[in-house]
């Protein structure tokens, strides 16, 4: 974006932005740790609470495509703090719906509110990067991951301790309320202060611009990068364990291990990710992540031992772990787009994590889920393909 940002401190924006990227992530997995007893609060079955829990990516689809024009309105900083306080707000009121009706609609603004966030704090976090000059979004991204942990976690301990999903999300909702306080002032708010200026020399507000970002083939390839990698993540998240246990015989005890295998591969090669990049290049680091994800999902596909499959599964995290905030990286980099670009991938991205699973079961139901599991490296493969969409367009400073 080559913008003159409005923000106090280098180092301030670097961790309020962090802070924003673990509170997003750690409301969402408090939520989804305290399912089980929202669902027994409402004596729901499992088809009228996966209606109701459809609201969310409702509402994030919706909300998502709209993001760039909140931002280029008033700002990411305030549109973070907007949808900050209808997250803190929301997701209490979770713990107290009466019925999945009530339930629904309060998920559709959760959706909302935390899918305009998440494209909101990616365009601070690119802006944040390119002041920097380095590379700085893969570990942005891993404090979503740590902050998802930290969510589960703390649900985890909140059950342990009977407390009520009220008590729990008001309590997660408090503490990322005071966070996200202190941080956001040390955000970026490019709209404050900028116009953008194109290769060709032209001066464009953000968010603004004479061609559609959809008819765009570079934004569209790397949105299909990224809905490649997203389907690949969302897959491992629903059935990587359930594949452990009925097709490689562990114990529910050993597959839930499997898939924690994965996720902390993950989390450790987000947090290696910025001096990775910053080392070999872009293109190259996501060359090299889809080969090694398609190693490991062959891996743990045809070697019928469970530590082989451990082994795919660490190499299948590591792989795709940085494929999504390189790709906001390089969407933010559009020139006099960045905030639309950014928005527009993260919604095509979103889709993945939608409608990818969903159609692995399909494929499962019919062939078996250790066969429909091939489809994941497919994915890989495409992303192999479609990486060098993801080229930078400017000169990373070191």
């Amino acid at each position: 974006m080559n913008e003159t940002l409005s923000v106090r401190s280098p180092t301030a924006a670097i961790w309020a932005t962090r802070v924003v990227f673990a509170g997003n992530g750690g409301l969402f997995a408090t939520w989804a740790s305290r399912i089980p007893a929202v669902r027994d609060r409402l004596d729901a079955d499992a088809r009228g609470l996966g209606f109701a829990l459809l609201f969310t990516a409702v509402g994030s689809l919706i909300a998502m495509p709209l993001s760039s024009r909140f931002i280029a309105r008033i700002g990411e900083r305030r549109v973070i703090a907007v949808c900050v306080t209808a997250c803190v707000l929301a997701y209490p009121a979770l713990g107290l719906a009466p019925n999945l009706v009530v339930l629904g609609a309060i998920l559709l603004v959760v959706g909302a509110g935390t899918g305009v966030w998440d494209v909101a704090m990616n365009v601070a976090a690119n802006a944040v990067e390119e002041q920097a000059g380095r590379t700085l979004m893969p570990g942005f991204h891993a404090w979503w991951s740590l902050g998802t942990v930290a969510g589960a976690g703390f649900g985890a301990l909140a059950a342990h301790a009977d407390l009520s999903p009220f008590v729990t999300f008001g309590s997660a909702s408090l503490v990322v309320a005071v966070a996200a306080a202190l941080a956001i002032p040390h955000l970026p708010n490019a709209h404050e202060s900028r116009t953008t200026t194109t290769a060709e020399g032209e001066h464009h507000v953000p968010g603004r611009t004479r061609r559609p970002v959809i008819r765009d083939v570079r934004l569209i390839g790397l949105g299909i990068m990224c809905f490649c990698a997203a389907w690949a993540e969302g897959a491992a998240n629903d059935w990587l364990a359930l594949m452990l246990h009925d097709n490689r015989d562990a114990s529910a005890a050993a597959a839930a291990a499997g898939f924690a295998v994965f996720a902390t591969a993950m989390t450790i090669g987000r947090v290696a990710g910025n001096k990775v990049v910053n080392t070999f290049g872009r293109v190259p680091v996501l060359r090299v992540g889809a080969v090694v994800a398609t190693v490991g999902v062959v891996v743990l596909l045809t070697v019928p031992f469970l530590a082989a499959s451990y082994a795919g599964a660490l190499l299948w995290g590591l792989g795709i772990a940085i494929a999504f905030p390189l790709a906001m990286s390089a969407a933010g980099e559009t020139p006099g787009r960045g905030p639309a670009a950014i928005a527009m991938v993260a919604t095509i991205a979103y889709t993945g994590f939608l409608v990818g699973p969903p159609l692995i079961g399909s494929i499962a139901h019919a062939t078996g889920l250790d066969k429909a599991l091939w489809v994941v490296a497919g994915l890989t493969v495409a992303m192999f393909l479609l990486s060098g969409t993801a080229r930078p367009r400017r000169a990373v400073r070191g």
